[in-house]
């Protein structure tokens, strides 16, 4: 039995929600009380996800969904309305890596990070909304952004660009969505322990440096976010929106000083 039910009877849609961050989300949002699509590329972790939701005694359906499709994306969501017949959160997750050198990044390699990191929000976002104010019933939606629309590295143009990109579209589609009683923000994860991090090399050593120079004087965890994630779509975050949120611990004003 869930402890916590303020998003009862609501219907949540993880964009990303196979593994790190969005599979948290989409664990929050079940057990918050909510039913959850998950939607990606790969399917089988779709499917994990799903294995772990109806384990704890939740509801949820995998959708495989390429983000930068807007045919796929449109699909998505009217799935999700014939099978659970509305749509009051959605947490746009789906993202990839990208960072290089301006000089040996390719332009092939920049445009794919742009395709899903942003317009894949952006498209993801046009649907959402569409549905949620056909309904009238308002809603919540969250994007993953970065700490690096804050700070940098070498290397994170293409990636900081994506991000950035986002948090400039969310205070304006804010103003777009609130009339309808539709709240968006995005969420800035800072070092998170993910599958993500795990392949651009993220072990116990490399990680040092950056454990001290987090006040939180750890590394985010995947729930970290995502509870971040499922509270932003409940009515206790009824007044926050436009708002870019960053879940680091502390470390870019750590890093900044």
């Amino acid at each position: 039995m869930f402890q916590s039910l303020r998003l009862q009877d609501s219907v949540a849609l993880v964009t990303g929600g196979g593994s790190g961050i969005g599979r948290a989300a989409a664990l929050a949002f079940v057990r918050d009380g909510a039913k959850v699509v998950v939607a990606g590329r790969r399917e089988l972790e779709l499917l994990e996800t799903v294995d772990l939701i109806r384990a704890q005694g939740g509801e949820a359906l995998a959708v495989p969904t390429d983000v930068t499709d807007s045919a796929q994306v449109k699909a998505l969501i009217a799935v999700t309305l014939a099978h659970f017949g509305r749509l009051d959160a959605a947490f746009n997750n789906a993202g990839v890596e990208g960072f290089a050198p301006i000089s040996e990044m390719t332009e092939v390699e920049f445009d794919r990070v742009i395709a899903t990191n942003l317009k894949g929000v952006w498209l993801s976002v046009k649907y959402e909304l569409e549905a949620m104010t056909a309904a009238g019933c308002g809603g919540a939606i969250v994007n993953t952004s970065s700490w690096l629309t804050q700070g940098a590295c070498v290397g994170s143009a293409a990636y900081s660009a994506s991000k950035g990109g986002l948090d400039a579209m969310i205070r304006a589609l804010a103003l777009e969505a609130g009339p309808h009683g539709i709240r968006i923000n995005n969420v800035n994860p800072g070092i998170i322990n993910t599958p993500m991090a795990q392949r651009m090399g993220a072990n116990e050593e490399t990680l040092k440096p950056f454990v001290r120079l987090t006040p939180a004087g750890r590394i985010g965890e995947a729930n970290d976010v995502g509870d971040v994630v499922a509270w932003l779509c409940s009515d206790e975050a009824r007044f926050i929106t436009g708002q870019s949120l960053l879940v680091d611990g502390g470390f870019t004003i750590a890093g900044l000083r």
